[in-house]
C-alpha cells in the first residue's frame, strides 16, 4: 500500500495504518540514527522518538515530500540533537564492531582487504580495519557524519538529502565530498598508527 493512502487512512481514524509505515522504514531510520549518534540503544530510543513526532505531527504533515524523507528528517535532526548534548564521546568497541557485517564500514574493509593474499591473518586485519572505519566515522562532524550516512549508507540521492537536512544539493555534495576525504584520511591514519 501506498505512503499517501496509509496516510489518508490515518487521518480517517484508522491508526493502525500507522503500524504499517512504520515496519515499513523503521530498520532504515534506526541505522540512520544508530550510525549518527553511534550508541545502539539510543538509536533504539531516537527511532521511537521519531515516529512518536512524526504521528503527532501527521496532521500538519503537507505532503510537499514524501513520508519517507519527513520521517527521515525527523530522525535525523533528533540524532544529531542528542548527539550535540551529549557530554562526552561514546568509545565503539571491536565487539560492536563485528556486529556490523554488511554494514559501509564491513563494505570498505573488504574493498580494501581484497588487494590482500589470502593468509590466516586476513580476517583479523579485516575486523581491524572495519574498526578504524567505525571509529572513523564516529570521528566526523555532525554534518559530515550525516551526509555520509544518508548518502553512503541509506542510499538517499542529494535533492533528498538536501530536503532532510534542509540544505541546497551543492552543499549537500561539497560535505559530501569534504567527509569521505576526512573519513579517508582518518582511516589511513589509523592504520599508520598500528
Amino acid at each position: 500500500m501506498e505512503d499517501a493512502e496509509l496516510i489518508d487512512r490515518i487521518k480517517n481514524g484508522q491508526s493502525a495504518a500507522y503500524g504499517d509505515l512504520v515496519r515499513k522504514y523503521q530498520d532504515r531510520v534506526f541505522n540512520a540514527c544508530w550510525r549518527i549518534c553511534g550508541h545502539l540503544e539510543d538509536a533504539r530510543d531516537l527511532t521511537q522518538e521519531a515516529f512518536l513526532k512524526a504521528y503527532e505531527g501527521l496532521d500538519g504533515f503537507r505532503r510537499e515530500s514524501g513520508f519517507y524523507t519527513w520521517v527521515f528528517r525527523v530522525a535525523v535532526n533528533l540524532a544529531l540533537s542528542h548527539r550535540r548534548k551529549a557530554h562526552r564521546r561514546r568509545e565503539v568497541s571491536l565487539d560492536q564492531t563485528l556486529q556490523m557485517k554488511g554494514s559501509q564500514a564491513d563494505g570498505l574493509a573488504k574493498h580494501v582487504a581484497a588487494g590482500t593474499q589470502d593468509d590466516p591473518a586476513r580476517t583479523v586485519g579485516e575486523a581491524e580495519l572495519q574498526a578504524r572505519v567505525v571509529r572513523a566515522l564516529q570521528a566526523l562532524d555532525d554534518d559530515h557524519r550525516a551526509v555520509i550516512v544518508l548518502r553512503d549508507v541509506e542510499g538517499f540521492d542529494y535533492q533528498e538529502i538536501g530536503e532532510i537536512l534542509q540544505i541546497p544539493p551543492g552543499t549537500v555534495k561539497s560535505r559530501l565530498h569534504r567527509a569521505r576525504l576526512a573519513l579517508c584520511q582518518s582511516v589511513r591514519a589509523g592504520e599508520r598508527d598500528r
